[in-house]
């Protein structure tokens, strides 16, 4: 409801820690099964969450939820181009939409921070640095690319902890895709994201990549489907399913 009045604006990494945040991914229904299928071939980037029937935007793991006015900020992509980021995509809603709500990171975040491990990006209140790799993902119909990773830092003798926490939730991207070098999966800058906020290193610290739900906003630009509704990087659907549910 902060979200739906305004109240609350920003990324949504650090709220509701207790509770399994979502990507989201709307699209024709002509794309459906194409996306579905895409999803279930990429299950680390993409594991899917719940999938709304053509016209339906409640979710049955939110309760009075409205995805048309409860996710802070919408991107709108239309034929692989970014043309619009709003608040309130109702004035844009069709019947034939078909929803996904896709497994986010924050949920493993949660799990690192009750282990009493500082997460860089929450405590500098920032989004989190989200990048482009060179990973591939297994294509489905018209929908092919490279996964997206988000990235945290963490000090050397943190990461094979923090490795086996996230590995815990395997429904919310699992454990990391990589650690340490990111030459080594495509990032030429780490200093410059794709999407969120730069995020410094320290010398003592090695970046750590995981499968990112902003995966789908990079195929898109390959696939160019008519339109294309997500939430922008970092700003979360967020459900009433506890976070332990997800744990393995």
């Amino acid at each position: 409801m902060a979200i739906r009045t305004g109240e609350h604006t920003g990324p949504t990494s650090g709220i509701s820690g207790d509770k399994v945040q979502a990507n989201l991914a709307i699209l024709p229904k002509e794309y459906a099964f194409d996306f579905l299928l895409f999803a279930m071939r990429n299950n680390k980037p993409v594991p899917i969450i719940e999938v709304l029937e053509a016209g339906e935007f409640v979710s049955k793991y939110a309760k009075n939820s409205d995805i048309r006015t409860d996710v802070p900020l919408y991107n709108i992509y239309k034929h692989g181009e970014l043309t619009e980021t709003v608040s309130d995509i109702t004035k844009y809603w069709r019947d034939d939409f078909v929803t996904f709500l896709i497994g986010c990171s924050f949920t493993f975040e949660q799990a690192i921070l009750d282990a009493g491990i500082n997460i860089k990006h929450i405590d500098e209140e920032r989004n989190v640095a989200m990048y482009k790799t060179n990973i591939e993902t297994v294509p489905a119909g018209i929908f092919s690319g490279e996964t997206v990773v988000s990235m945290r830092p963490f000090k050397k003798d943190l990461v094979d902890k923090v490795t086996s926490i996230t590995n815990e939730f395997p429904g919310m991207h699992g454990g990391p895709v990589h650690a340490g070098n990111p030459a080594d999966i495509g990032i030429e800058n780490i200093n410059i994201p794709d999407y969120g906020d730069a995020i410094e290193i320290a010398p003592d610290e090695v970046p750590v990549f995981w499968a990112c739900g902003v995966t789908p906003q990079n195929v898109v630009l390959n696939a160019k489907p008519e339109i294309l509704i997500s939430h922008a990087p970092g700003h979360m659907f967020i459900t009433d399913i506890n976070n332990e549910e997800y744990k393995d």
